[in-house]
């Protein structure tokens, strides 16, 4: 009995709320003041005047959640602006109640590789359906934003004996409703969902936006152990983020003072051991750590949105490069660059690369883009096709990369125009002697021959690997056994002695059958 009175009561709370704290109700209030005034004089004024807003708090429209989509520029700062005042306000009423409180992040892993997949109109309608099903989880008076970058915040109303238990619960509701399967563009998606959440009782600060920092980095340290990780926040996780904060600031001043550069790998023939071009691989020489590899920095620079710039640096140093070595009378026919996602999502990358070989006089042909087979599996029918197939036609040699890990089909790699595979260094090792090895890279072969790609492998390391590829039939070789990445400086003398020893050293060729 109680129970259903409570039920029915809600209901008409609802139906309440929907006429005072709807839209509609700011259309008919001025009408209503004139007429309250016209009737009744001051007296009914005064009456409206405090009778609306007692009737707007017994509908709840004080406590009333919401949902806010992302967007960018002053909205977007206006978003944050009122997510970290609901905060501040629910810590407000937490402390003065004796409740707790708690902020939570949640957001669907790899959302970027599934906008990739199925498209940005695809994408959005099913985080409209995640933000219609969050709701089922939380209490009515719990409110919901939603964040630019596809994230979803929410903060929970004071409530008693909140502790560190019932939040992990929470959370797992959270995850259940978010990774409940959808249907995408008619095929069903599994989805995987990190959260990440801090107790208000566990603020490191005294305001809203000390709470939502804290979440923040809960968050981050769930999508860096995910998929499907929970995480509450600790001290550890600050600290740790701060530390990435400042390697983050130190990557971005060392791309534009130069202390990132592209060291050159070269990529010879195995018909006629000529050099056919260099990789240009980034490094970071730090002033105090000495030489860093990729591996110490490139995911600082992707978490801070650096990786663009990065390309442009590459890009610009490795053309410099290979006018040098023009200028020089060497005959270096190309130089590869490694190109990223999210240069690859830029419109105007196209018109960005002829400018800058025209800039430095050099053809199209002379440049070849290297693709991640990852990026070519995942990628739709969208700005990423339409810009390798863009850079195909201009004439830029496009390079599908660790070949073998990405699972890329046949059609895709026509699709996107591919005029090489580099053959992963996994399929490389012990080429010489495992007789397996042998066959998945005869198997490469094979079908690159049928399809009538160029090839190369990467990562050979011993000349047994490198007889053993050139008698299989692969085009060319690039790895440590040739020789290992080294600074611009070094390439001219490297060209040299390599050239010299080809007048003196016999030829490795493929077996004629």
């Amino acid at each position: 009995m109680l129970s259903s009175l409570k039920h029915d009561l809600a209901r008409l709370q609802r139906a309440l709320r929907t006429v005072v704290t709807g839209p509609q109700a700011l259309a008919f209030l001025p009408a209503l003041a004139l007429a309250a005034f016209w009737l009744g004089g001051e007296t009914w004024l005064l009456a409206c005047a405090i009778g609306l807003p007692v009737l707007f708090a017994l509908a709840g429209g004080f406590a009333r959640p919401f949902s806010l989509s992302g967007t960018s520029g002053p909205a977007a700062k206006g978003i944050s602006a009122m997510l970290e005042q609901a905060l501040q306000n629910t810590l407000w009423q937490a402390v003065h109640s004796g409740r707790n409180t708690a902020c939570f992040m949640l957001a669907v892993d790899n959302l970027a590789d599934i906008k990739d997949r199925y498209g940005a109109a695809a994408t959005e309608a099913m985080l409209q359906t995640i933000v219609s099903r969050i709701p089922g989880a939380l209490r009515e008076e719990d409110r919901i934003f939603r964040q630019q970058d596809g994230s979803f915040v929410v903060v929970l109303a004071p409530m008693r004996h909140l502790d560190l238990e019932t939040a992990l619960q929470i959370a797992a509701r959270l995850q259940v409703v978010v990774e409940d399967p959808l249907s995408l563009d008619a095929a069903t998606v599994f989805l995987s969902c990190s959260i990440g959440f801090c107790l208000g009782a566990r603020n490191p600060g005294a305001g809203g936006a000390d709470l939502l920092d804290a979440t923040q980095a809960a968050f981050q340290d769930a999508r860096q152990n995910g998929p499907s990780a929970i995480r509450a926040y600790s001290d550890r996780m600050r600290r740790y983020r701060d530390h990435r904060n400042m390697q983050a600031d130190e990557a971005a001043a060392a791309l534009e003072s130069g202390q990132i550069v592209p060291w050159f790998q070269p990529q010879i023939s195995t018909d006629t051991g000529q050099i056919t071009g260099f990789e240009a691989l980034a490094r970071w020489q730090h002033p105090d750590r000495g030489l860093l590899p990729p591996s110490e920095f490139l995911p600082v620079l992707e978490q801070s949105d650096q990786l663009e710039r990065l390309g442009e640096v590459m890009l610009y140093q490795a053309l410099t490069a290979l006018r040098a070595w023009d200028m020089a009378g060497l005959d270096i026919p190309r130089v590869s660059v490694n190109f990223a996602t999210q240069e690859l999502h830029n419109p105007k990358l196209v018109d960005k690369l002829r400018w800058e070989l025209d800039r430095f006089g050099l053809l199209p042909s002379r440049l070849a883009v290297e693709i991640l087979e990852t990026v070519v599996a995942a990628a739709p029918d969208d700005i990423i096709s339409r810009n390798i197939n863009g850079l195909a036609k201009l004439g830029c040699f496009i390079d599908l990369d660790d070949f073998g890990t990405g699972h890329a089909s046949l059609a895709s790699m026509q699709r996107f125009a591919v005029s090489r595979i580099k053959i992963d260094r996994s399929f490389i090792i012990k080429v010489d002697h495992d007789p397996a090895q042998q066959r998945m890279v005869n198997a490469i072969l094979s079908m690159a021959e049928k399809l009538d790609l160029d090839t190369l492998a990467e990562g050979v390391e011993t000349p047994d690997e490198h007889a053993m590829l050139a008698q299989l039939g692969c085009r060319h070789v690039q790895g440590f056994g040739i020789a290992r990445p080294m600074p611009f400086a070094q390439t001219i003398d490297w060209v040299h002695n390599h050239n010299a020893k080809l007048q003196s050293a016999p030829l490795i060729r493929k077996n004629a059958d």
